[in-house]
């Protein structure tokens, strides 16, 4: 049965109804449970107490409990919670203070009153009024179950987590031990902003990312990310441990930005979980383990939760550079460095039932079955993630309307040079318009975004950023015109065919697998990023392969697909990979470790 919306026993329900029913004041029933349980302030008003009783006397109400599943709300079942605390205890932590920033239902509070006999006080937040109220039934049914349990001083506030100064209990309680633990939302913040969530920080780039990052998706973070940076930033200087139940790709990040913000933290675990039996979600996720006060350390040792004693993995970072698996990347660091030639990004335009096309029978037809009748000058082949199946690729099943030459370039001349492109593009303007990301904001109608003069390069190596099992693709013109790419794909171009040659085969190399898998998170929502890929050293990897390999690879590609590659142009290619001035030149990693003329060999 429930109580303000909150599960209530009807033990619990019993033993309030007969202590209470002949105490008048809200304090002096306070003064009744705080000997009991420990908690403090049980009651906030004498309105709300007396609501209790009058509830409580009569016949309990059942209330359906509402979904908060949308909100990144799983609740921890008290067997996993158990499971931690033990963990825990086995590492020694033995706390006096427990912190619970978002204590849901309260079973971490259960469960650390369970295993730890030391502690002395309690504090739990959360911004939901039902949670409140069911971990103070909660831990009122675990002190009737036990009385004679140690009984710290409990103070469960009802708070926004994101306005809540921790500061204040991490100055207080500088000497005893502390342990903060929890399950955070496993949600971002645009998720819960597209929910009108009030459980928000306030809107900042807190991560500083600068202009369209910040715009496009960087600026997007995980709240239990956000919850974890305040906690370490309060609590970095306090003894004890941290241990937060959050999505993988939290951990990840947090252990990214330990370099730069080199927090007190060290012994830094990751302890996987079966979610869809914990939780039956498909979310990725892993308990997040640390001690606090200690000298800052980047690397997490990967463990399962279920078999804690054998180590996994260990991942984080070796000098410089973050790798998925550092005993991988000591097989393939001699190629981790800056690729001469700039990744881009494919197309991206967030309409794809009416930008996408396909060709039938001499028309065009979009997403929604319309036929469309298009000049073909603005028309080209796309391909999406899951075309990038075959080693060449030179036909595509979809095509796209380019109505930019690059990024912020009127779209005025459509009207005047290819009218029936325009009626179709006018007469669809209200989606066009209603497009939700603000990188459209203040553009010419009918924008596109991952646009540029690579876009029109005739050839192009591409991959998708999404697949676990992937492989780099040749893209050659179809009927003449180059083809494009969405923006779930990355892509370099190629004005030369030999060239695109090379680096295709390069790319395909054992030695690029193997650093791949060492520097990239199969769990990651993309797999694949920009910031991947540059890593990829062209240059080093070309000095690292034989002249033979290359030769029998292009006569491979010559006689499967008939592409007549010219064969001695290699020590151009080589003359092309000079450093590039993009965002991630750096001009210590860029510096050719010796000059061009030692590499003086050739393929034919």
């Amino acid at each position: 049965m429930k109580i303000f919306e909150a599960d209530i026993t009807y033990q619990v329900s019993d033993f309030l109804n007969k202590t209470l029913k002949r105490i008048a004041l809200f304090e002096s029933a306070n003064d009744k449970i705080v000997d009991v349980c420990g908690i403090h302030h049980y009651f906030n008003n004498q309105e709300e107490y007396e609501v209790l009783k009058n509830i409580l006397s009569k016949t309990h109400i059942v209330v359906k409990e509402p979904d908060r599943a949308e909100y990144g709300d799983f609740q921890t079942n008290i067997d996993l919670a158990v499971n931690v605390a033990a963990y825990l205890k086995h590492k020694s932590a033995n706390p006096k203070i427990i912190l619970e920033p978002t204590c849901g239902k309260g079973s971490f509070i259960i469960a650390s009153l369970r295993t730890f006999d030391r502690i002395e006080k309690i504090f739990a937040i959360d911004i939901y009024m039902p949670y409140v109220w069911e971990t103070k039934f909660s831990i009122l049914q675990y002190f009737i179950d036990n009385p004679s349990a140690n009984k710290p001083e409990i103070v469960i506030s009802h708070f926004n987590v994101f306005d809540f100064d921790f500061t204040e209990i991490s100055k207080e309680y500088t000497k005893e031990e502390i342990l903060i633990i929890g399950n955070p939302p496993w949600v971002t913040n645009s998720k819960l902003s597209r929910l009108d969530s009030t459980n928000l920080p306030a809107k900042s780039n807190f991560k500083k990312h600068n202009g369209i990052d910040a715009i496009t998706g960087k600026g997007n973070f995980d709240i239990g990310e956000y919850i974890t940076l305040r906690i370490f930033d309060a609590f970095q200087n306090s003894n004890g441990y941290f241990a937060f139940l959050v999505k993988n790709s939290v951990i990840k990040n947090i252990i990214y930005d330990q370099k730069q913000r080199n927090f007190k933290i060290s012994d830094i675990q990751k302890l996987s979980i079966d979610s869809k039996k914990e939780f039956n979600v498909s979310v990725e996720a892993s308990l997040l383990i640390c001690k606090l006060k200690q000298v800052p350390e980047f690397i997490c040792n990967e463990y399962n939760i279920y078999a804690p004693s054998k180590l996994i993995n260990k991942f984080g970072w070796v000098d410089d550079k973050f790798v998925s698996s550092i005993a991988l990347y000591q097989h393939s660091s001699g190629i981790d460095g800056i690729c001469p030639f700039e990744w881009r990004q494919g197309i991206k335009h967030d309409l794809s039932s009416f930008m996408e096309l396909e060709r039938v029978n001499g028309h065009f037809v979009n997403g929604l079955n319309q036929k469309i009748i298009l000049e073909e000058d603005l028309v080209f082949g796309l391909l999406k993630s899951s075309d990038l199946k075959q080693t060449v690729i030179d036909k595509t099943r979809k095509y796209t309307s380019v109505t930019q030459k690059k990024v912020g370039q009127s779209t005025a001349f459509i009207k005047k040079d290819h009218p029936k492109t325009y009626n179709y593009l006018y007469k669809n303007k209200s989606q066009f318009d209603l497009r939700r990301s603000s990188i459209y904001k203040g553009k010419p109608d009918y924008s596109i975004f991952g646009i540029g003069d690579y876009s029109f390069k005739p050839f192009k190596i591409a991959i998708s950023g999404l697949y676990k099992k992937y492989s780099f693709n040749l893209v050659v013109p179809q009927n003449g015109k180059p083809i494009m790419l969405d923006d779930t794909c990355y892509l370099l171009g190629f004005d030369r065919l030999d060239y695109a040659a090379y680096t295709f085969i390069l790319l395909n190399s054992e030695k690029t697998k193997k650093l791949l898998k060492a520097i990239t998170f199969p769990d990651a929502k993309r797999m694949f990023t920009k910031d991947v890929l540059m890593r990829i050293d062209l240059m080093k990897l070309a000095m690292q392969t034989q002249k033979a390999k290359i030769k029998n690879d292009i006569d491979e590609l010559n006689t499967c697909y008939n592409l007549k590659i010219q064969t001695g142009t290699w020590n151009e290619y080589i003359a092309t990979m000079r450093p590039q001035q993009t965002e991630y030149a750096d001009a210590k990693q860029l510096t050719l470790l010796e000059p061009i003329i030692n590499y003086n060999w050739t393929v034919a």
